[in-house]
């Protein structure tokens, strides 16, 4: 099949559109939910009263340390949007190479792998999330996030890894036997 009605073919398939779309939007969704957990952090140290009363933390012994692990999950929040970004701009440009005909290539296979550690990366901050509500709270206030450890998105972390090392020894061997005709 040569490239150009194989680029043909990609640029019909409206999902394609729609996910490059998608992950745009998603772009921008997840900067504005990073302002937004850095404004509620800064609101948390400016008017720290007002703003944890409002979230229903009651005065009681053990406030601070409450206080504390909710501000520390807020900059677990801010942690994960730079993670979150690579992996949404990494796959929008997978999505590029698909739409131009040619996914194939060493760029998508380190896109990949990149995408496997920033999944790694948030896994491990959600992680972080669990532990630090577990230790903040108490039993008079605990520190409910709804946090529960879940299998599956660390076997997709090893899926990623296996994917990536697909598409590099793919494109190792595409640019062997294109070398050999």
């Amino acid at each position: 099949m040569n490239a150009p009605s194989v680029r043909a073919a990609g640029s019909t398939f409206p999902a394609l559109s729609a996910a490059r779309r998608l992950l745009t939007a998603l772009l921008y969704v997840n900067g504005v939910y990073g302002l937004a957990i850095l404004g509620l952090l800064l609101a948390s140290i400016v008017v720290p009263g007002p703003l944890f009363e409002g979230l229903g933390v009651r005065p009681a012994s053990g406030r601070d340390t409450l206080e504390l692990g909710m501000r520390l999950i807020m900059v677990i929040g801010i942690a994960s949007v730079p993670v979150a970004y690579v992996i949404l701009s990494r796959l929008r440009a997978i999505v590029d190479t698909v739409r131009e005909g040619d996914p194939f290539v060493e760029a998508n296979a380190e896109r990949l792998q990149t995408i496997a550690w920033a999944y790694l990366g948030l896994e491990l901050l959600h992680l972080g999330v669990g532990v630090v509500a577990a230790i903040s709270g108490s039993s008079a206030q605990p520190l409910d996030v709804n946090w529960r450890f879940s299998v599956t998105p660390w076997v997709a972390v090893l899926l990623l890894f296996v994917l990536a090392r697909v598409f590099d020894h793919g494109t190792r061997m595409r640019a062997d036997l294109e070398g050999t005709v």
